[in-house]
């Protein structure tokens, strides 16, 4: 993923820019609201860290004029005002979640994961098309719960197909979110990957998903028939759910409870 820190304090943006990269992440700089919006422009981003207090404006400010402009790139504001009414006013202003300065670089990534696949329609960490399972927080790809071998490119090309579902991906798209505008190659060598990924996926005996060439425009992920996974029905209330969370051997509190009385009245 190419991630835009939009941070004034250099330190801070160090920092938040090497926790990106140890997670495989690549990541670019803004210290204002003008270059931000500069960076937007000019390359693929797919996540915003933003920082409230900038020397040009308040943070809010370029969360607006990001959602003004309809562009859908999920917003996660890293900020040390802690107050609720600068939650509400990021949160208001189009941010998709608020993290309040410091806080475990862990926490970050987490809540940096979670908001780009809800901005992409996934409440799962895990991406299911056909038998194929895109594992986002293990960085796992698995057939029929094997996991599939590949390299850390084909697993982000697996990675980017999965999360944009349905949707046409030039070859732009894919080198600018595999090198993050550094060094790229040819364009031809998503050919060679997406090949390579295909053979993979066939030999593991994939079924119910295609990546398919979409001449002049680039490749897409296609479930190509259900694979059976259904909602799980619901109970109707709370009282006909299966369900004992009470560790082996250890009664429930209400249950010890009235083992003790018992035990009590007795002696």
């Amino acid at each position: 993923m190419h991630i835009l820190i939009v941070e004034d304090d250099p330190v801070v943006a160090d920092v938040l820019g090497m926790t990106l990269e140890e997670a495989g992440h690549f990541q670019s700089t803004a210290h204002n609201i003008e270059t931000a919006l500069a960076e937007l422009k000019h390359n693929n981003i797919d996540a915003v860290l933003l920082d409230i207090n900038l020397p040009d404006g308040d943070g809010t400010r370029l969360a607006r004029l990001i959602r003004k402009n309809h562009i859908p790139v999920p917003i996660l504001v890293v900020s040390g005002n802690a107050s609720t009414d600068d939650k509400i006013a990021a949160l208001g202003a189009g941010a998709d979640g608020y993290l309040t300065k410091p806080f475990d670089r862990f926490e970050l990534l987490a809540n940096l994961d979670a908001i780009i696949r809800r901005t992409h329609g996934h409440s799962s960490a895990t991406v299911c098309v056909g038998n194929l399972e895109v594992d986002l927080n293990r960085h796992l790809a698995l057939v029929e719960g094997e996991p599939l071998s590949l390299t850390g490119k084909e697993f982000r090309i697996v990675e980017f197909l999965a999360l944009r579902k349905g949707s046409v991906l030039s070859k732009t798209a894919f080198l600018s979110h595999l090198y993050g505008g550094m060094d790229e190659p040819e364009p031809k060598i998503i050919d060679v990957f997406i090949c390579k990924l295909r053979r993979k996926l066939e030999l593991a005996g994939a079924r119910g998903v295609s990546i398919d060439t979409v001449w002049g425009q680039g490749y897409i992920l296609r479930e190509t028939e259900a694979m059976g996974h259904m909602q799980t029905d619901l109970p109707d209330t709370i009282t006909d759910a299966d369900v004992d969370e009470t560790p082996a051997g250890v009664q429930p509190r209400r249950r010890r409870q009235v083992a003790a009385h018992q035990s009590l009245t007795a002696s």
